[in-house]
């Protein structure tokens, strides 16, 4: 089962060094959450949280963002 993603993004040439991080987790209430979190390599990221009634749409949503992220520039890194 897939549960989360990390990414990296470096760019030396605008000092640009940032991730992106995923999961997916099941709240006590029977919900999914999509936890997701970023910023600056080595720095506190800002998280936000997302919830679905199905683990599947939580899933769908994940790979969105992934490819998004990959189209950006971002390194899939587990």
């Amino acid at each position: 089962m897939w549960n989360q993603a990390y990414l990296e993004c470096h760019d030396t040439l605008r000092h640009k060094q940032r991730f992106y991080a995923i999961h997916i987790t099941q709240t006590i209430f029977g919900e999914w959450a999509l936890i997701k979190e970023w910023g600056r390599i080595g720095s506190p990221g800002t998280v936000r949280e997302e919830w679905f009634d199905e683990e599947s749409q939580a899933i769908n949503k994940a790979h969105a963002i992934v490819q998004h992220r990959v189209r950006r520039g971002y390194c899939l890194l587990s």
